[in-house]
C-alpha cells in the first residue's frame, strides 16, 4: 500500500467513482490537529458515499447517521491496496487531517446456515 496525492482537478470524479463503486463498507473518520488532539468523529458506521462540491470547496462524508463536511480542503491523499481503496487523508483549511478508513463490512452467515 502506498500513499498516493490526488490533484484538485481530480477530486470531484475520483470521489463520485469511489461513491459509485465502493460495495458494503464500513467508514471510521478521525480529525487530528496540533490544537485538538485526536478525535473520532465516527466510529465504523455504514459508509453511503463521499463527494467533493468545487463551487463550495467541501467534501463531504456521507453514512445513513452523520454527513461529515470539509470545508476547503486542501490536500487528498488516497491508500490503494490489492482489494481497494483502504483509506483518504484529507487536509483543510486549518492544517487538520481527516482521516478517513473504509474496511469491508462483516459478512455474517444468513440465519439457519
Amino acid at each position: 500500500m502506498a500513499l498516493e496525492k490526488l490533484d484538485a482537478a481530480q477530486w470531484k470524479e475520483f470521489f463520485d467513482r469511489v461513491s459509485k463503486g465502493v460495495g458494503a463498507k464500513q467508514v471510521e473518520i478521525e480529525v487530528a490537529g496540533l490544537d485538538l488532539g485526536d478525535e473520532v468523529e465516527a466510529e465504523w458506521i455504514p459508509f453511503t458515499g463521499i463527494s467533493y462540491d468545487p463551487k463550495d470547496d467541501v467534501l463531504s462524508v456521507f453514512s445513513d447517521r452523520i454527513e461529515h463536511m470539509i470545508h476547503k480542503p486542501k490536500e487528498v491523499w488516497v491508500d490503494f491496496g490489492v482489494d481497494g481503496l483502504h483509506s483518504m487523508e484529507v487536509v483543510d483549511a486549518d492544517d487538520h487531517k481527516q482521516i478517513i478508513v473504509l474496511k469491508d463490512d462483516l459478512a455474517l452467515p444468513a440465519p439457519g446456515e
